[in-house]
């Protein structure tokens, strides 16, 4: 790569690696703990488990969320891929949707820990709303993992 040494372009490939697997792995097991807990019913363990999860994406998936397309631009530049070439606009697209299906699920991961913490202090069940918020954060959770499955699939197999 001219104008880059190979281990400056690995240590980049290397974040670009490491923050998708943060981002995947992050995403599911969060999505998989705050499902669990929900479908419980009980205030106090879903207020613990969704204030954690909230913490977990503020630590783990927003830099990861960051990390990705930084380095996967920066990597393409380097590489000198134009993002026009078919898997890198695909996913770059795929990314955009899953981010536009993962912002609305923060803000509501936000809101339903509040609706917990509520019930857990009036000793009262969760409200309906939350789960009726609970349901569309699944489907936005569903449609953001989908595209980030077929994301890693376009890195690996990089079809024409």
């Amino acid at each position: 790569m001219p104008g880059i040494s190979a281990d400056e372009y690995l240590v980049v490939k290397w974040l670009h690696v490491l923050s998708s697997t943060i981002l995947f792995g992050v995403g599911v097991g969060s999505a998989f703990h705050m499902l669990v807990a929900s479908l419980r019913r009980d205030p106090r363990v879903v207020h613990a488990v969704v204030r954690q999860v909230v913490i977990a994406d503020w630590v783990f998936t927003t830099p990861a969320a960051i990390a990705q397309p930084a380095t996967g631009l920066w990597l393409a530049y380097h590489a000198r891929l134009p993002l026009e070439n078919a898997w890198i606009a695909g996913s770059i697209l795929l990314y955009l949707f899953a981010a536009a299906c993962w912002l609305p699920v923060v803000w509501m991961q936000l809101r339903m820990r509040e609706m917990a913490r509520i019930a857990v202090e009036e000793g009262a069940a969760l409200p309906e709303r939350y789960f009726r918020w609970l349901r569309v954060w699944v489907v936005l959770g569903i449609l953001a993992f989908g595209a980030l499955v077929a994301v890693f699939y376009l890195m690996v197999a990089k079809p024409t």
